[in-house]
């Protein structure tokens, strides 16, 4: 069986459909590792038969970024979520998922696993071949409402506990009254 290795590739961009290659399969996956192959962009090694990125296993894609507890990116490789923290797109307490089999942490917890990733494969600035890098695409509006969809929320909830509070400390407040009622008065 073929591997990987034995065929030339092709890597197509999916936000403007800009096709790279031929490449050999080293420059894809170092690529794939520094963030310059996108979730959605698509490989292929006759340009006919288009596949996702993703799905191609020796690539290593197998990790999703948890931006905010609603929006995800990915799959991506580790490299790839090294150079978002390089970048500020993510830190360390964001969590990430890897999806072959469904573990959940947090990007400090695989510290160990970036730091034994050989040196990123970034292309240099002037090399025209090479696609730039993939960005974690958070619309800041997007984040905004979702901020406010949150806090509108959290006060709803308040407002709740509040009338809960209320209504707990007038039953109280009656049961102190009924029992103080209740007793014989005293001279």
């Amino acid at each position: 069986m073929d591997s990987p290795a034995d065929h030339q590739w092709f890597l197509r961009k999916h936000e403007d459909g800009s096709i790279f290659g031929p490449l050999t399969f080293e420059q894809l996956a170092s690529w794939a590792s520094s963030a310059q192959i996108a979730p959605h962009d698509s490989t292929s090694t006759d340009q006919a038969n288009w596949t996702k990125a993703p799905m191609l296993p020796e690539l290593g894609m197998d990790w999703i970024v948890e931006i905010t507890s609603e929006r995800l990116y990915g799959p991506t490789t580790l490299g790839a979520i090294r150079e978002f923290m390089r970048l500020g797109e993510i830190g360390e307490e964001n969590f990430v998922i890897n999806a072959c089999d469904a573990s959940r942490q947090q990007v400090r917890d695989l510290a160990p696993l970036l730091e034994a990733l050989p040196s990123d494969g970034r292309a240099e600035p002037d090399d025209a071949a090479a696609p730039t890098a993939a960005w974690i695409a958070v619309d800041v509006n997007d984040r905004i409402r979702e901020l406010e969809d949150a806090l509108r929320e959290e006060r709803r909830n308040f407002a709740e506990l509040e009338q809960h509070y209320r209504d707990l400390e007038q039953r109280y407040n009656d049961l102190v009254t009924a029992a103080a009622a209740s007793q014989p008065y005293r001279a």
